[in-house]
């Protein structure tokens, strides 16, 4: 592709707008330019790039037997309202109504129109196992669209669903795509690491996120140190061997501590470290009100809160509740003389001895609180946070912090949405059952962000070879000097024609101006055709490394061969 007529805008200030690399970068690279809030055309070399990853993406999901499908972009509000996901979803999906009044979303994903279509195609057990995908534009009305492509309202997906007639055959599917991913991943560059993940308004229960690690990354990624365990924060179990102090329980007793309210002011106030004090939280489970309580110390886990009571819904009570239930002010409230309030607590709580609590009074707490002997706990479960040094949960090393950008997920959806919707099948007793279904989604645009955060330096992008735009970026540094212009077009054609993809920078720009874009758009490889042009000579530089080397003309094809094979490796 000859530079001088390809629309690559290229800019040289970082945009104010935009916040991390991946983002500044491709607005920089003439790859990308913003429309509306999270909503992007993507240029050429994007569009290049988008269809190196969705092609990769293809060949591993063909080789699983999985089959390519389109499904509509528009779909009707009666089939999420099957599902309930059209009040679940909120404000995330992006709702419109047609001339004769009827309700559509722009889909955010794909699990009612899917399961419609094989409630209507599949009838007996001898038609499963199924697994369809496509690759598609997705749509989700981000609250607060940032980052780009990380984080937008507009985003290219590849979403997958798998039909079984049994859970054993679900479980097979589970691991081939968990497999398939992982080939993905590696395939385009990404270091990553599948996590153990919460499967939100999607549904189902056993999930993995696939982590694009990055110090950008929206996700804390807790893992073991010695060991391959690695889970999201919000799911990874605590399994801490807590030991209870063997002082003598003190006398209970009521305490002025003014306007102190945080367990911080509270800690102070009362010379303690914040281990002795028992935070309290009235959230309500569903309709039910729960006081939650932790140490002081820990911080409550809402998902975990929402699968161990198995609940549809939770939320932390407003102020004025917390008055009308309690009859205190949020941090002045506590468990002891509380009555008709379920109580919950962490493990971590079970152990405190001579403890601290609200009083359930103004300006008052309690000293010398003891579990069993001034209130009762009727559930103790794990509700915290996981935290750096925290014993792995597999038994295995210390729990160690990371962040990361979720690229895929994939998902054990059982029958939520097939019994939900009526899909099912006739076993081979003749006997009507609901299809059991897997869910498989990779965000392709964010893979290439993702890409761009681990791939790239201070001077631009640094892509590797198997989803760069180009493999070569050749370069005439003197457009008016026939001889590099003559062995620039030779080595254009010589080039292209032994399959290697090349852009030629033929622009009549200053040497310096075609140095920077070349670094900034980022190939593997960087060719420039300059003053030895008439000894047959060119420099070839190796973006990754920032290696110098001049070849001969001769030797150019097998030397860049080697170097691609090499830096694909």
């Amino acid at each position: 592709m000859r530079q001088q007529y390809f629309l690559v805008p290229t800019m040289r200030d970082v945009p104010a707008d935009a916040d991390v690399a991946s983002h500044q970068l491709m607005l920089r690279a003439g790859m990308i330019r913003q429309v509306a809030a999270g909503v992007y055309t993507y240029l050429p070399l994007a569009k290049r790039v988008l269809h190196k990853v969705e092609t990769i993406v293809r060949e591993e999901m063909d080789r699983t037997g999985a089959q390519e499908l389109t499904m509509p972009t528009l779909h009707p509000a009666e089939l999420w309202q099957e599902t309930g996901r059209w009040d679940v979803m909120g404000g995330e999906l992006i709702r419109l109504t047609d001339r004769h009044n009827r309700h559509f979303a722009l889909g955010p994903t794909h699990e009612e129109v899917i399961t419609s279509l094989l409630r209507d195609s599949i009838n007996s057990y001898k038609k499963l196992p199924l697994n369809l995908y496509q690759i598609q534009t997705k749509f989700r009305d981000e609250r607060r669209p940032r980052f780009g492509l990380l984080r937008g309202r507009e985003f290219i997906m590849k979403d997958a669903y798998s039909f079984h007639a049994t859970q054993e055959s679900l479980d097979e599917e589970y691991q081939t795509m968990y497999k398939a991913y992982s080939n993905v991943f590696a395939r385009v560059g990404l270091t990553f690491r599948p996590v153990i993940a919460d499967s939100g308004a999607i549904g189902g229960k056993d999930t993995h996120e696939f982590m694009a690690l990055a110090e950008v990354g929206e996700d804390t990624i807790a893992y073991s140190d010695s060991s391959d365990y690695a889970a999201n924060i919000e799911m990874a179990a605590v399994k801490v061997n807590y030991v209870k102090s063997d002082e003598a329980p003190l006398t209970l007793q009521k305490v002025d501590t003014g306007e102190a309210k945080t367990i911080e002011e509270v800690a102070s106030k009362l010379n303690v470290t914040a281990d002795k004090i028992i935070k309290s939280l009235l959230v309500q489970v569903d309709n039910e009100w729960v006081l939650v309580l932790l140490r002081g110390d820990h911080e409550l886990n809402d998902i975990k809160l929402k699968h161990e009571l198995n609940a549809s819904s939770i939320r932390f009570a407003t102020a004025d509740e917390v008055e009308q239930v309690l009859g205190a002010t949020i941090g002045n409230i506590g468990p002891i003389g509380v009555k008709d309030v379920k109580i919950v607590a962490d493990h971590a709580v079970e152990v405190i001895v001579n403890g601290i609590c609200g009083a359930n009074a103004t300006n008052s707490h309690f000293i010398g609180v003891n579990v069993g002997r001034d209130f009762d706990v009727e559930q103790y479960l794990d509700l915290r946070f996981i935290q750096e040094g925290d014993p792995s949960p597999d038994g295995n090393g210390t729990i160690r912090f990371a962040q990361g950008i979720e690229v895929g997920q994939v998902f054990k959806l059982g029958t939520v949405y097939s019994e939900k919707m009526g899909a099912t099948f006739l076993d081979e007793n003749g006997k009507s059952q609901p299809m059991i279904m897997g869910c498989y989604g990779i965000g392709v645009s964010r893979t290439v962000a993702a890409v761009i955060e681990q791939h790239h330096d201070e001077d631009g992008i640094q892509w590797p070879p198997s989803v760069a735009p180009f493999h070569i970026h050749l370069l005439a540094l003197n457009m008016k000097n026939e001889e590099q212009v003559s062995l620039s077009e030779s080595l254009y054609e010589q080039l292209q024609k032994a399959g290697l993809e090349v852009l030629y920078d033929d622009r009549p720009e200053r040497a310096g101006v075609k140095f920077k874009d070349a670094d900034l758009i980022g190939l593997p490889i960087r060719v420039a055709v300059g003053k030895k042009a008439n000894e047959g000579i060119v420099e070839m530089k190796i973006r990754k490394t920032g290696e110098m080397i001049e070849v001969h003309v001769d030797e150019l094809l097998q030397t860049l061969t080697e170097q691609l094979e090499r830096l694909s490796q």
